[in-house]
This record gives C-alpha cells, structure tokens and sequence, in this order.
C-alpha cells in the first residue's frame, strides 16, 4: 500500500471517529442543559444513566460480534459481575473513602477488573469454538454467574467482605457490618453514585479504547481473522492471542458498564442481568449494523428510551416498540434502500465538491 493511500485511510478514519465524538458530546451538552433547564420529566432522567450503560454495553459487544465476528450471547453476564463488584467495592470504601466519585470511579474499576478475570475463565477452555457453539457456551455461562449471584450473600464489617452460600447468619458480621447483596434479593441498600457526567465519561473512554483499537494493527488482524481464519493464520496471526484480546476488553467495558448501572438504582436483582438482557444488547448491535460503532450508539440510545416515549400508548407500548424494530429491519437489510442511500450520498459528496471547486476559482 503506498504512502498516499495510507494517509488516505488514516485522515478517513480520524474524520469517521471524530463525528463519533462529536454525537456523544451533543448529547451530552443537549441533556444536561436540558435537566438543568427542567425540560426534562423525572423518569427521563431516570433514563440517562441506562442509557450510557446500555451505549457502552453496545460498543462493546460489537467489538466481539461486529469487529471479531464471533456470536456471544452471555455479554449480560459480564455486567452482572461488573455489577455486584462495584456495589460491594462502594460499600467497603463507604467510611474510607468519602468523595462519591472517587469511590464510583474505583468501584468501576475494579467492576471491570474482575469481568475480564471472570471473560478468561470462559474464553480460555473455548478458544476452539466458533459460530453456534461459542453462542451456546457463552448463554449457558450468563445464566450460571445469574444462579450463582441468586445464591451468594456478601456482608461488609470492620474486618473486611464476608461471602458464604448459605445463608446471612453464616456471614457472622461484627457489630455495625451490614448485608450487602442477600441471595435472591439481590444488592440492597446501594448508595445512588452514578451520574450522567460519570456515564459520558465512561463511554467516551469506551470509544477511545475501542476505535483505536479497530483502527491499529491488532484490529486489522482481527477482522482478517473474522473474514478468513485460514488466510489470517497462513500469514501468523493468532487466533488465540486475538480472541483473548477481543474477549477480555469487551468483558472489562461490559463490566465497568454494569457497576455504572447498579449504582443508578437503591437496589438490584439478578434477573436484570438475564438472557433477554443479553439479546436486547444484541438487537442494538444488530440493528446498528455488524461492526459499526456509531450505530451501536444510536441504537442503543434510541431504542433504551422509546419505551418510555411510548408510554402514553400503555398496553399497545410494547407492541409499537416490536413492530419499529421488525421495520426497521427490513429497511436497513434492503438491498435497493441500500443502493438508494449509497446513490444519495455520493450526490451529496460530488456537490460538496463541486462547491469547493467553485469557491477555490471565485
């Protein structure tokens, strides 16, 4: 490839990834000016949080299905590990640390943390699998962390975390310690620390970590594994080292996702992190488009808060919300909408340029 091209690619890339940025910092400028102004209802803001939690959860799964083109159906998992570590780090910091955000921002952390460690438990004994087969070991893993969470009770005290499968008297906490996640209830007692700043932060980061990544030499040897394995490793590129690699940072944003989005709440059970929580994720990605991250964006945006717009339409709500997902659909898998699309965007560019010839002579 000549040098000329190269920097082609490059400027196209930077151009694609700073419009990116730009659509989540509008958004971000338009809400808070909005909150602040009052124009937004309180279940709305209750939505911005899950928004940002879902937008990163979005991007994420797309590195793993989009970019590596590898199925995963237990992303979901990865968040309910993420988490209930962030609530319990929140709460173990609580008389250490008193600076709200610092504890959020070290709660995610360690949220994150602790998916990865978990992703490299899943991904190491499949390394082999692929397509249908890697889908079903990654559900079955999202439903067992689900059972296993439904069944572990963790209390903190003076001496530490205390965690048992029994039952809360087994904890045997000291005087002043207290039960944070009770088995079946979930994680009780949470103290709310997220914030919309705190979630722009986070998907921000996101971006930053997934778009370079797509854009170096590892991304591009990842998706030459996604369209030719054979061809990918006849050149030594390691399916294995990719895979971890693709696994591991999706799992860590995921993670950091989900104790962003615990700590929305006062409380939370495990049934939020289920199956059906991973193929609405899924639906994001897809409906976004394989690959594309600013689609991951925008769907998941859209499609977290048209519930909430539907409301008004009470029982017919979710049948709406179902029938502009199969529209939207068939549009954006149509071969002639396509072609239309793609006709109307190079009319645009040709004009464009032909008004920056036109300036240039004048």
């Amino acid at each position: 490839m000549s040098e000329k091209m190269k920097i082609k690619l490059k400027t196209k890339s930077l151009g694609h990834n700073v419009v990116t940025y730009g659509i989540v910092i509008l958004f971000y400028v338009a809400m808070t000016f909005m909150k602040s102004a009052g124009m937004l209802s309180n279940s709305m803001q209750g939505f911005l949080v899950p928004i940002c939690a879902y937008v990163v959860m979005a991007v994420s799964l797309n590195l793993t299905v989009g970019i590596m083109g590898e199925l995963s159906l237990g992303h979901a998992g990865f968040m309910s590990v993420g988490a209930y570590t962030g609530v319990v780090i929140a709460a173990l910091l609580q008389n250490g640390v008193e600076s709200g955000p610092i504890r959020l921002a070290i709660s995610m952390l360690i949220g994150g943390i602790m998916a990865g460690l978990v992703s490299l438990i899943v991904v190491v004994p499949v390394l082999r699998l692929r397509g249908d087969y890697l889908a079903i070991v990654t559900l079955a893993f999202g439903e067992i962390i689900r059972n296993i969470i439904q069944c572990l009770y963790v209390g903190v005290d003076e001496n530490g975390v205390h965690v048992s499968m029994r039952s809360e008297a087994a904890l045997a906490l000291e005087e002043g310690g207290r039960v944070v996640v009770r088995g079946p209830m979930g994680a009780v007692g949470i103290q709310k620390l997220s914030s919309l700043t705190a979630g722009f932060i986070l998907i921000m980061i996101t971006l930053l970590v997934v778009l370079n990544l797509v854009n170096s030499r590892h991304g591009r040897s990842i998706m030459a594994m996604r369209d030719n394995r054979i061809a990918a490793e006849s050149i030594g590129i390691s399916p294995v080292r990719y895979k971890i690699m693709a696994f591991v940072t999706s799992a860590v944003l995921a993670g950091m996702a989900g104790a962003l989005y615990a700590m929305n709440f006062s409380s939370i059970l495990a049934k939020k992190f289920d199956f059906n929580a991973s193929i609405l994720v899924l639906v994001f990605v897809v409906l976004g488009g394989m690959g594309n991250i600013r689609g991951s964006i925008i769907a998941a945006a859209a499609l977290t808060i048209l519930p909430e717009l539907l409301r008004e339409y009470a029982d017919y709500r979710m049948l709406v919300y179902a029938v502009v997902l199969i529209l939207v659909m068939l549009v954006t898998n149509n071969p002639k909408l396509k072609t239309m699309v793609d006709e109307l965007k190079e009319k645009f560019t040709l004009s464009g340029k032909k008004s920056k010839k036109g300036d240039l002579q004048g």
